[in-house]
């Protein structure tokens, strides 16, 4: 696909990162300055290329939080949507590089990337508010709203992605940990990307990791898992399960992997933005080049 080059990727990636949580830094409800600049700074960057935006306004103790959407259309089957997400609060005392301005930029640049592509599907990039706990699977959750506000609406979501957490990468073995027993079918090094679902949307995991696979040489591990395993449903992809939608997380793993994880440590110099950038490609190739939805039980 004709894209920038991986370098000039990755200092946009970086350009986004050291935005979010190197000038803004801390984003929250309880810091509400903060929260609306990331919020503007997101929406500022998908109008500045042309990107249909809107917002979905809600109040949360007194605070106006957004989540905020840039859609493309498909080119074949346009009635039916491919959702990708990622949520750009920060838990209280942390920056958030890793958690979350690596989704968030990855976010971005994936629909930069799309507008290229012609994706068969519509794309929907939302930028969630209010994961981060005391939000997370609660009503006041960003994704959990749009995701009721989805289904009221009767949306044909195909597939959900949550971009969580994208940017820290170790070669070191050791550098990897997982749940209990998964270590004995992972590898040790901290090196991949993650690919989690629950096993309902394990059908829509093997099609979008295959798309993957097909366009990019990166190196990644999938997993269809019960949500009840620890870490697998921690995100705004567990939001779309609640509503019936299959769901994906696309991760570096979070704290089994990033020892800087809700920190004040998680900061834009700790990130591979190389790596970033090759892993933003490729889901920018496999969402392009996503076949006709599989047919079967949990797929509708």
């Amino acid at each position: 696909m004709q894209t920038a080059s991986v370098s000039d990727l990755a200092a946009a990636l970086e350009r986004h990162v050291n935005v979010l949580a190197g000038d803004i830094g801390e984003r929250n409800v309880f810091r509400p300055a903060a929260l609306h600049a990331a919020a503007d700074y997101i929406e500022r960057q998908w109008a500045m290329r042309c990107c249909a935006v809107k917002r979905q306004n809600y109040l949360v103790r007194g605070v106006q939080c957004a989540n905020i959407e840039a859609a493309l259309p498909g080119c074949v089957q346009p009635d039916e949507i491919i959702v990708l997400g990622a949520h750009y609060d920060t838990v209280p005392g942390s920056p958030g590089a890793d958690d979350n301005a690596s989704g968030v930029a990855a976010l971005l640049e994936t629909m930069f990337l799309l507008q290229a592509l012609a994706p068969r599907y519509t794309v929907r990039c939302v930028a969630f508010v209010n994961e981060e706990a005391p939000f997370f699977f609660r009503g006041d959750m960003g994704s959990l709203r749009y995701a009721r506000a989805a289904r009221l609406r009767g949306d044909r979501i195909r597939l959900m992605l949550s971009l969580e957490m994208l940017g820290y990468y170790r070669d070191e073995p050791g550098t990897q940990a997982y749940p209990p027993l998964l270590r004995y079918f992972y590898p040790p090094c901290g090196n991949f990307i993650g690919f989690v679902s629950n096993l309902r949307s394990a059908r829509r995991l093997r099609w979008l990791t295959n798309a993957f696979q097909a366009s990019s040489d990166f190196p990644l591990q999938r997993a269809a898992l019960p949500w009840f395993v620890p870490g697998v449903a921690l995100s705004d992809h567990s939001s779309f399960w609640r509503e019936g939608y299959p769901a994906v997380m696309v991760t570096d793993t979070a704290y089994l992997r990033n020892p800087h994880y809700h920190t004040a440590h998680d900061v834009p110099a700790t990130l591979d933005y190389d790596r970033m950038a090759a892993v933003t490609r490729g889901l920018a190739g496999s969402v392009a080049s996503l076949a006709p939805t599989p047919a079967g039980p949990g797929m509708r």
